[in-house]
């Protein structure tokens, strides 16, 4: 996954999309607690990943998702988040058609 799969970068992710040859898109969470030490920051991160998701899964390609934390996340607010989460899913979009 990581040596086949496209990289999108932002300011609290790194996402790694490569297809999966299935049906639908899939997700992985990779939050590292050397990342985001306290487990509530996880957690929420976690949780607004997943809900950004389910909003576009039906409009992303067939890929395999890993969506990778870096250390600054834990500091950004949910709106930022999805707002990032929402660019990177519209390139991934893109990318597909």
């Amino acid at each position: 996954m990581f040596a086949r799969g496209e990289k999108f970068v932002c300011d609290g992710f790194v996402v790694i999309a490569a297809n999966n040859g299935e049906a639908h898109a899939r997700l992985g969470l990779a939050l590292a607690k050397r990342r985001i030490r306290r487990a509530v920051d996880r957690n929420r991160v976690k949780r607004v990943v997943r809900e950004s998701f389910r909003h576009v899964r039906p409009d992303l390609p067939a890929t395999d998702i890993v969506v990778l934390a870096r250390s600054r996340t834990a500091t950004i607010d949910n709106a930022s988040l999805t707002a990032q989460l929402t660019r990177i899913w519209q390139r991934l979009a893109r990318r597909a058609q």
